[in-house]
């Protein structure tokens, strides 16, 4: 009978550490990993769109297209 009692006993401390066992620190964590991953991703966002910024684009307009338009003579 002693070894049964110690038996659940181990058993019982064994769960209490299992992350799948003890449903309230298992939320916590996945809580608190889901809020690292969001700032992670944000803060990845930020720093994808500081590095790679939307350059102004320099175009070759038409001379004809101009606010004063330049024509050539023939």
């Amino acid at each position: 009978m002693s070894n049964q009692h110690e038996y659940q006993q181990e058993l019982k401390k064994i769960q209490d550490k299992d992350f799948t066992h003890n449903w309230v620190s298992s939320s916590g964590f996945l809580f608190y990993l889901q809020v690292a991953c969001v700032v992670a991703f944000v803060l990845g966002g930020c720093y994808m769109l500081y590095t790679k910024r939307y350059d102004k684009p320099n175009p070759k307009v038409p001379n004809s297209t101009l606010y004063t338009p330049k024509y050539d003579s023939k």
